[in-house]
């Protein structure tokens, strides 16, 4: 089944859900960057989250997050947009740990307890929107749960999961996001709070052949859910030939010079999906 997003209401409007499949989407990023599976789980958590905020937009706009934590990855950088479209990358594609305490992907260790998460909107506006918290737990689900909170001034519920194969391939991939809108009553929030805590796992409901659909009919059990759209949602990178050759531009005549002079061309690599570029001598003097 390929990646799809939905999109509901629920308890009249008072609380708006979101929620996904990635599998392939992460799977596309885990081949592009052969990250091995503590970093799949980081990245794939990161990509899934990304994903759904990006299906809040509308128009062209985009989003993009980066998570730099004090652990062994560096950096995880993901954007999306309000079309499905979701990238992302890690510095370190090869980190992996043994399983943790609770049997699961130590994600914790590898993405590190120390440093910030950053959303930047691109809203088609003059200034850019841009929030910054602290990491909180480094789990990546409850990082963006304290930002939603904090930058937002949201109330949510975020969940993300991610199954990975012996052979590191991506088993199950997906998550959710649930929003309080104002005005909820403190029985609506009674309420979700103990769906949410009585959640099965989300990569082990993907795993069992779960839709994003009945993710949410698993939550909010009987109560009433209105779905209102679905997308379908898939790794798709933005970059080309042509924007290679307007970063180098960017790095001036003096770089490009020497490039022609001593390389006699250039070489670019696409960090999100490792597409290479040869950027031969005659084009360099074109960017002159």
């Amino acid at each position: 089944m390929s990646d799809y997003l939905v999109k509901a209401s629920v308890y009249g409007g008072m609380v708006r859900a979101y929620a996904t499949t990635t599998t392939e989407a992460v799977e596309e990023a885990r081949r592009r960057q052969d990250t091995w599976a503590t970093a799949s789980a980081a990245l794939g958590r990161s990509i899934t989250i990304t994903g759904l905020m990006g299906a809040m937009l509308k128009g062209e706009d985009t989003i993009t997050a980066k998570i730099e934590g004090d652990g062994p990855l560096g950096a995880i950088i993901c954007d999306s947009n309000a079309k499905g479209d979701v990238r992302g990358y890690v510095i370190n594609p090869h980190v992996d740990f043994p399983l943790n305490s609770q049997g699961k992907l130590d994600v914790k260790r590898a993405v590190g307890v120390e440093g910030t998460l950053s959303v930047v909107k691109d809203l088609g506006l003059k200034d850019y929107f841009t929030g910054q918290v602290p990491i909180v737990s480094g789990e990546i689900s409850e990082d963006f749960t304290y930002y939603f909170a904090n930058s937002e001034q949201t109330p949510s519920a975020v969940g993300a999961g991610v199954l990975v194969n012996p052979d590191h391939t991506i088993l199950a991939a997906g998550g959710f996001i649930v929003q309080l809108m104002p005005g909820a009553s403190e029985e609506i929030i009674s309420k979700l709070e103990k769906a949410i805590e009585f959640l099965p796992p989300i990569s082990s409901l993907i795993r069992d052949g779960k839709n994003p659909e009945q993710i949410l009919q698993q939550l909010f059990k009987d109560d009433d859910i209105k779905f209102l759209e679905k997308m379908s949602i898939k790794f798709q990178c933005k970059c080309s030939k042509e924007r290679m050759m307007n970063a180098i531009k960017g790095l001036g005549k003096k770089e490009i010079l020497e490039m022609i002079e001593e390389d006699h061309g250039a070489e670019t690599t696409c960090h999100f999906c490792n597409n290479k570029y040869n950027i031969t001598e005659e084009e360099l003097k074109t960017l002159l």
